[in-house]
């Protein structure tokens, strides 16, 4: 799909598989956090795992303080192993994106998705939840 990117730090791995099935679902690969946010991109997936003290990874933290995102909508994704601490990062990141001029598009309420990883997982559901996510986000534009 023109005009989407989707970016994920993920240090584990279980992001990266999430922010794949997104990417997959919209006919995409995965961009690049060292890069500049791609000029052409009106719709950011952007992900993170959960690390020390509820935030995100450093990578993207900086992606998001280098960027240009006025204009731009940001639906945000991230792991963690237990939702209160994913949803702390979640909001760590809209605040900063927010303040960049980004417009956070959340789905039912919320200010992004996150996906519960525990031992053994992704599964299944949660590749299945990331590819409904990147529809609804993806068609609500």
């Amino acid at each position: 799909m023109d005009g989407i990117a989707v970016l994920v730090d993920s240090r584990g791995g279980n992001t990266k598989k999430i922010a794949l099935a997104i990417a997959g679902e919209l006919g995409l690969g995965l961009g690049d956090l060292r890069a500049p946010v791609p000029e052409d991109a009106r719709l950011l997936f952007l992900g993170s795992g959960t690390y020390s003290n509820h935030m995100p990874g450093n990578a993207m933290m900086r992606f998001i303080r280098n960027g240009n995102f006025a204009g731009r909508r940001v639906a945000l994704f991230g792991s963690a192993g237990y939702e209160t601490d994913g949803q702390r990062m979640i909001a760590t990141m809209a605040d900063a994106l927010e303040k960049k001029g980004a417009a956070v598009s959340g789905v039912r309420g919320g200010r992004g998705r996150v996906f519960v990883i525990r031992l053994g997982r992704p599964h299944q559901e949660d590749f299945d939840g990331a590819k409904a996510f990147a529809r609804e986000v993806a068609g609500s534009g």
